[in-house]
């Protein structure tokens, strides 16, 4: 990047979480919505699917911006033991997925994706985080849904609020990735990108 122009950065999402998170290392950026079909491809992957995702929403929106742009995708999909966790939409939706995530270990894979628009190529990570959910009582499940704001959230706990009761433990590299934008791997890919940090 020109020492001249600074870039503007562009976060891919709506998510008001990761608005929040991307303001932490970065207090100005402009918010563009992605369009992509999230439908997950016949036969593919968790780990896959967030990658394509996260690659798809960057790609979208810098298809559209002129030079001097850096675009942010992300996209989370979560795998518990061989079901994929998505975002519930509805209260008995999300009561289901914490009823089958009880004691288990789920796998949170978040796609990561940075589109340079004067290179026109891009650097993609995913990032993953493992958490293992406590054995959970339905009356439980039930306070827990009442209580917290779940239908947009991919796996039906918010780690970031009263979801962290739900859980045993959390074991990956980025703590910010389980929210949903990993931001020790954002960091080290604007850098490698000309943006200065701190």
């Amino acid at each position: 990047m020109s020492s001249e122009a600074k870039p503007i950065i562009i976060l891919a999402s709506t998510s008001t979480y990761r608005q929040e998170l991307l303001r932490r290392i970065c207090p100005e950026f402009e918010v563009k919505e992605p369009i992509v079909e999230e439908t997950p491809l016949d036969q593919e992957s968790a780990v896959a699917c967030a990658k394509r995702l996260s690659i798809a929403k960057a790609g979208s929106v810098a298809e559209l911006q002129t030079v001097g742009r850096i675009v942010i995708g992300s996209d989370q999909v979560a795998d518990c033991e061989g079901r994929w966790l998505s975002k519930p939409g509805t209260t008995s939706n999300a009561i289901d997925q914490l009823q089958y995530a009880s004691g288990r270990t789920a796998v949170f894979y978040t796609g990561l994706c940075v589109w340079n628009t004067n290179t026109h190529r891009y650097d993609s990570e995913v990032i993953n985080t493992e958490v293992k959910f406590r054995d959970l009582e339905l009356s439980a499940i039930e306070r827990y849904v009442a209580k917290e704001d779940v239908l947009g959230c991919a796996g039906s706990a918010k780690s970031e609020g009263l979801g962290i009761t739900l859980l045993d433990s959390i074991l990956g590299d980025d703590p910010t990735a389980l929210v949903g934008l990993p931001l020790i791997a954002l960091s080290r890919i604007l850098r490698r990108h000309g943006i200065t940090l701190p």
